[in-house]
């Protein structure tokens, strides 16, 4: 199991988290240390297609310049169709993650792909369960990642985003034997 450290926010909109990550990217945080996920409810508004250039997303249909330019800020993209979440749009280092659970036959637990991306990622059950649940709902979930004071700052900097909820992951610390 891959342990990161992680601060995960979920959005009521995109509107919200569109400015969190703006913020965050005022801030100085890398680009490519943050993912988000998000529901697709635009598949059948008369799509063209997305396509991935130069590790950005691009979206042509009726909302174009929101996947456009709002996930175009964020690095490796990716759109699944998830069975018991739906269709998803996913940006950042999480796309490889579930990519890896996808490959490697890693959905076990009852955790979709999603799911299992989180829990690789050192995201306890509880908490992966629960966040399925709100981009199930149609909330937008952002996921920074990054050293122990990277992801402490951000939380901090999340705390007045606007955010339904903010959590920090950390990875426990080992205790040492004693011989």
């Amino acid at each position: 199991m891959t342990i990161t450290n992680s601060v995960v926010a979920v959005f009521k909109s995109h509107e919200k988290a569109e400015a969190a990550i703006r913020n965050l990217q005022k801030d100085g945080f890398d680009m490519k240390n943050l993912s988000i996920v998000g529901k697709d409810y635009h598949t059948e508004e008369h799509v063209v297609g997305y396509y991935n250039t130069g590790d950005r997303m691009l979206y042509w249909g009726k909302q174009g310049a929101f996947w456009g330019g709002f996930w175009g800020l964020l690095f490796g993209s990716a759109f699944f169709w998830i069975p018991g979440v739906g269709p998803l749009l996913v940006a950042g280092p999480l796309v490889a993650w579930i990519v890896g659970a996808l490959e490697g036959a890693a959905v076990v637990g009852g955790f979709s792909a999603l799911g299992a991306a989180l829990a690789n990622i050192g995201i306890p059950r509880d908490s992966v369960l629960q966040y399925e649940t709100e981009v199930k709902n149609g909330r937008f979930m952002l996921v920074v990642h990054g050293t122990h004071d990277e992801v402490i700052h951000a939380r901090g900097n999340l705390s007045y985003s606007g955010a339904l909820e903010t959590q920090l992951h950390l990875p426990e610390t080992p205790v040492p034997e004693l011989v």
